[in-house]
């Protein structure tokens, strides 16, 4: 693996790992965290614009479910040339070109609003927002890990968990309260853009940053050089796929509506906690990482977090008690963010940077087609056979998982402190 940029500078590793502001202390980090922090909480705004906004106007449920797969689509259809281009070209524009393409469609979304313009505009702005998002993806992450040493990259994946929790617990219900104000989503839109622009600044007084990477033609090996990575390198696949499977079968958020009508018994008031619950559990677990020792066997720590989320699914499906649902859903989104830190930490620690983008992107897809497909798989087996017996499924489904990639990757049962295979990985 490369070295060029994994010896600390100003911290050594083990005060790094320890100090809970480690990633901080690096000023362009904390610019790109800060707007990477209003970038998501406006995104999170103008998502509960759109549905409710829709809806209101189209009363279907199926263009609400419209709305993640327009901006999904381009993301799954452009991940190979999205990452190719984040590593050969400088990731600072294109990030920024990527932030003033969200802050445009924004306005777009705004002044349709107003006009109450034609529904297929919505989808033109939210595919546009799709191609934007998939250029930012990879060469946001790729940037943002060439702002700090390797020493905090633990320490800065539990940060980058933090923001995009404290985002979405707190940017839907600022979009809800600004509908609720304004009487119109259109304000939402504009606010979306303003944070947008915020973002946009904050990220253009980073300081250049130095690439040495060959300038490659475009070619079907280049294009597929970070797929081929993650296939080679059996950790890095054994986390990504487990992670696509346990969202793919053990996500209970696409049929939280149907739980508080119908099992729960309870309104739109509870429903909202239902729904915040997960991001509130993972705020707390990511706060708690942060000034917590590094974990001391990650292997062993990420498998049975997935499996305490398979086990906390199962209740959640079988519970008849509001609390016990808010309880069970808030340690899935703890146990999930124990996942999310482990994985990130050693996908970027064994990536060397000339390919960052394009493993950022190949994740990016299994992260989005895992939440998109997942919440496809609950609702059809919803229909099938019964919300319970969909949630309950999914969560003994996840845990069979578990047990299925500690058997085929039986090394991540081994797998110890992260920063400790810094020697290995070079």
């Amino acid at each position: 693996m490369s070295s060029s940029k994994q010896k600390p500078t100003d911290h050594n590793t083990k005060a790094a790992q320890h100090d809970p502001f480690a990633a901080m202390k690096f000023r362009d980090y904390r610019l790109f965290s800060i707007g990477r922090v209003l970038l998501f909480t406006g995104g999170q705004m103008q998502t509960v614009a759109l549905g409710w906004e829709l809806y209101e106007r189209t009363n279907s449920a199926m263009v609400l479910g419209l709305i993640g797969l327009a901006q999904v689509v381009p993301m799954i259809a452009l991940t190979l040339i999205t990452g190719h281009i984040a590593d050969k070209n400088d990731r600072k524009k294109i990030t920024l070109f990527s932030i003033l393409l969200l802050t445009f469609c924004s306005i777009a979304l705004a002044v349709i609003s107003f006009n109450k313009g034609a529904v297929f505009l919505v989808y033109g702005c939210l595919l546009l927002t799709g191609v934007a998002r998939a250029f930012l993806k990879p060469a946001g992450d790729a940037l943002m890990w060439q702002l700090i040493p390797m020493s905090a990259f633990t320490n800065a994946a539990t940060w980058n968990s933090s923001s995009f929790q404290l985002a979405s617990v707190i940017g839907p219900a600022l979009g809800g309260f600004s509908i609720a104000i304004f009487k119109s989503a259109t304000a939402v839109y504009i606010l979306a853009a303003l944070a947008a622009l915020s973002c946009f600044f904050l990220t253009a007084t980073i300081k250049p940053q130095k690439t040495n990477f060959a300038k490659e033609p475009i070619s079907l090996k280049s294009l597929a050089a970070g797929a081929e990575f993650v296939w080679n390198n059996q950790l890095i696949l054994a986390a990504i796929t487990l992670d696509l499977f346990a969202v793919l079968l053990g996500g209970a958020v696409a049929l939280l509506p149907v739980f508080a009508k119908d099992i729960l018994r309870v309104g739109p008031v509870e429903l909202g906690y239902l729904q915040a619950a997960p991001s509130i559990g993972a705020l707390i677990m990511a706060a708690l990482l942060v000034y917590l020792p590094p974990i001391r066997k990650a292997g062993p720590a990420l498998l049975w977090s997935v499996v305490g989320f398979g086990i906390v699914t199962i209740i959640f499906g079988l519970s008849r008690w509001v609390w016990l649902s808010l309880l069970m859903l808030a340690l899935s989104g703890a146990l999930d963010s124990i996942s999310v830190v482990i994985r990130h930490t050693l996908v970027q620690i064994r990536t060397p940077d000339h390919l960052r983008g394009r493993v950022a992107a190949i994740n990016s897809v299994f992260i989005s087609a895992s939440n998109e497909l997942g919440g496809f798989e609950s609702g059809a087996v919803a229909a099938l056979f019964g919300p319970v017996f969909s949630v309950v499924s999914g969560g003994i489904g996840t845990i069979l998982v578990v047990v299925a990639t500690a058997l085929i990757w039986p090394e991540i049962r081994k797998l110890g402190v992260l920063h400790e295979d810094l020697g290995t990985s070079k």
